[in-house]
């Protein structure tokens, strides 16, 4: 079903399967309690995420200090248990990367690797994760055997070689995507182990066309026009140069992550977005939550709670109602 929505003098053609009420971008603590805040207003709700293990809380191994939780328990399976709320609730969760945005209309526009999604509102809750340090040649080769989606780039890998540099969910998916392409694959994983699911984990080995490196990691991506190989160091052994004609990176760091905004949403000196008490950013109908703010304090149980406030906020807006007063110059 297509429907059309006029703005004014702006006619806007879309899918009714692929338009909601709410996105989510971000599915830590933070984006799935706003989801289940949403979806249990009635709210359809999209949840965009990168995979179970690409935020702060998705790689803790031990928890012991969540409200209500009693015991131990690792912060992929708290994670776990909100989403599965969340969807109980009729929310959705997608695995996929949100390339770039278009928030300052009245219906916002996410495009995805994965396809083209609108909505009334949109809470960002993408976290802390990215990287403000680059390797040597990564940027210069970015677009020229440099990438960050394998579902975007794979076909122009197709009979290659190929390194895939990270440990997480989405690493690894977009490992596996790459090898139905590449010749061969190298996986590098910074740690002396990833941090993904046992499926996953064993799903990726069991590729004949892809080999593992544990506790190695990426120094540096080499080529003059275009990727020529990557030269990587493991633990106790001397660098190593193995020729590639792509370098997928999936690496984390510890910024703000906001790159897909494109200058859409105030930030802080410090990159991080600016919103009021009800954690509204400078663009009406659009929220952020969790650890993408200066002043959070990085616990789950906070970015938990500032999801709830933004779910109910958006129920408000969405429904008309008075909404907080905000001075931004303060």
């Amino acid at each position: 079903m297509d429907l059309t929505l006029d703005l004014g003098s702006m006619a806007i053609s879309m899918n009714d399967d692929e338009h909601y009420d709410v996105i989510v971008i971000g599915g830590g603590p933070a984006g799935a309690t706003a989801a289940i805040y949403t979806a249990r207003a009635d709210l359809k709700t999209l949840v965009i995420d990168k995979g179970l293990t690409a935020g702060a809380l998705g790689i803790t191994a031990k928890i012991v200090n969540y409200p209500g939780v009693v015991g131990v328990v690792s912060g992929a399976e708290l994670l776990e248990r909100m989403r599965s709320q969340a969807e109980s609730f009729g929310a959705r969760f997608v695995q996929d990367r949100v390339q770039a945005v278009d928030l300052l209309p009245e219906v916002k526009t996410i495009y995805a690797s994965g396809g083209t999604y609108t909505a009334r509102a949109v809470i960002i809750a993408t976290g802390s994760m990215g990287r403000g340090q680059r390797v040597r040649g990564e940027d210069r080769l970015l677009g020229r055997g440099v990438s960050y989606c394998a579902t975007c780039d794979a076909a122009f890998f197709r009979g290659q070689d190929v390194a895939v540099v990270g440990n997480s969910d989405e690493a690894v998916e977009e490992a596996l995507f790459l090898t139905k392409f590449v010749r061969h694959l190298h996986l590098f994983s910074p740690a002396l182990e990833l941090k993904v699911p046992p499926a996953l984990e064993e799903e990726i080995r069991a590729r004949p066309n892809v080999t593992l490196y544990m506790g190695t990691s990426l120094r540096e991506v080499i080529g003059s026009e275009k990727v020529e190989a990557v030269r990587v160091a493991r633990r106790g052994q001397p660098e190593e140069v193995i020729p590639v004609s792509g370098a997928f990176i999936y690496l984390q760091g510890g910024r703000p992550v906001t790159d897909f905004l494109e200058g859409q949403l105030s930030i802080s000196e410090k990159g991080c977005l600016l919103v009021d008490r009800e954690y509204q950013t400078t663009v009406p109908g659009v929220y952020a939550v969790g650890d993408v703010l200066c002043d959070h304090v990085k616990q789950a149980v906070v970015a938990a709670a500032e999801g709830a406030v933004a779910g109910m906020a958006v129920e408000k807006h969405l429904h008309n109602r008075k909404q907080l007063a905000v001075d931004w110059s303060k």
